[in-house]
């Protein structure tokens, strides 16, 4: 075990939080400390079995690998598959995962996601962001969990019968439904994601797990007010819980009105390390993986489009889903350097880009 993982597993969360101060170290290199660590972008690749759809994807897996990412969480289902539909983009998955044996590893448990760096290996977490897959059945959340599903949502935008979306108001909590859904998920050693949950549901969610709860993917409403962003008050009820809160790259970084850059991206981030502390805080692009080029931003307005008419899009998405100065699959690289330029430690930066995730997963999978 690293320092920085042996210190995360012994130092308490309260502790972790009482000085805000960050200590910097001036003899660490950025590329050399992200080459050692363990990586773990906590949302990308969404439907990562399309990636097989071309018969010849080399470009993508030589860009993966040059990305020094050692794991992801991909999103199944997408944003409201319905159950048939999410079988098959699990099958997908899987299938590419068994015809690529020596490249992907389908994280079956924590010790699986300790194995994708000693044996370079790309690993893949299976996840939902909706909860459309599950219709009204909390049972399906054992099957799912049979087929390796590790993170589950109550909602996506919108209301659902386990929860209430960030789409549809800030109050109105977890149902009835949801509450089963909860101790459900706690059980099985399924993850409970509350990344598109209101702010009721959100606060209901942390509340009621007797896991570690999870934001993987979301921005800080104290640096900019949207509805994907979330309150200083879930985030610390998120930490003083054990769970994780992932900061995203997407546009609701900043308002409509100019895209998001680096230096807003570390603005939520240093605010996130305030509040939760160095032990709770992680990554989740929920962006683009590889370098966007012209013709991706073309699609990416498309899909904007496509997105509005079936209504499951977000204010703010009038803008591509990336940041434009650290277009590269390296990107997690720049965010590690940037939180040591911003005076952070490399125990700190070992912690946000993967440490921190990894821990929370062996507590909530280990039954």
């Amino acid at each position: 075990m690293s320092g920085g993982a042996l210190l995360a597993a012994v130092l308490p969360s309260a502790i972790a939080r009482v000085s805000p101060i960050p200590q910097g170290d001036n003899n660490v290199n950025a590329a050399d400390l992200y080459r050692n660590a363990f990586v773990l972008d906590c949302n990308t690749l969404a439907s990562i079995g399309s990636l097989a759809k071309d018969s010849d994807f080399r470009d993508e897996l030589d860009a993966i690998r040059e990305s020094g990412i050692d794991a992801v969480k991909s999103t199944l289902g997408g944003a409201n598959g319905s159950f048939e539909e999410t079988v098959a983009d699990i099958a997908a998955a899987q299938a590419m995962i068994e015809a690529h044996p020596d490249f992907f590893l389908k994280v079956k448990n924590h010790a699986d996601l300790e194995r994708c760096k000693s044996e370079n290996k790309f690993g893949v977490i299976f996840s939902f962001e909706a909860a459309s897959m599950l219709g009204d059945k909390v049972d399906r959340i054992d099957l799912f969990r049979n087929l390796d599903v590790l993170v589950m949502q109550l909602s996506y935008n919108h209301d659902t019968p386990f929860g209430h979306g960030c789409l549809d108001g800030e109050t109105g909590g977890v149902t009835d439904l949801g509450k089963q859904a909860i101790a459900r998920m706690n059980t099985l050693g399924v993850a409970l994601d509350l990344s598109h949950s209101n702010t009721q549901s959100t606060a209901e969610g942390i509340a009621l797990s007797m896991k570690p709860p999870l934001i993987t993917h979301a921005g800080c409403r104290a640096v900019f007010m949207h509805p994907r962003n979330k309150r200083d008050r879930e985030m610390k009820a998120l930490a003083d819980k054990g769970g994780v809160f992932g900061v995203y790259m997407l546009p609701f970084l900043t308002p409509d009105d100019r895209q998001p850059m680096l230096a807003d991206y570390m603005q939520h981030m240093l605010h996130a390390l305030k509040v939760c502390g160095e032990d709770h805080v992680g990554i989740g692009t929920d962006t683009a993986f590889f370098t966007v080029t012209d013709t991706d931003l073309k699609e990416m307005k498309e899909d904007e489009e496509n997105r509005r008419k079936m209504g499951v899009g977000a204010p703010g998405e009038n803008r591509p889903p990336y940041i434009p100065d650290i277009n590269t699959p390296r990107k997690l690289e720049r965010v590690a350097d940037a939180l040591l330029k911003h005076g952070y430690s490399a125990r700190v930066a070992d912690k946000v880009l993967g440490l921190n995730f990894s821990r929370a997963f062996r507590e909530i999978w280990t039954a």
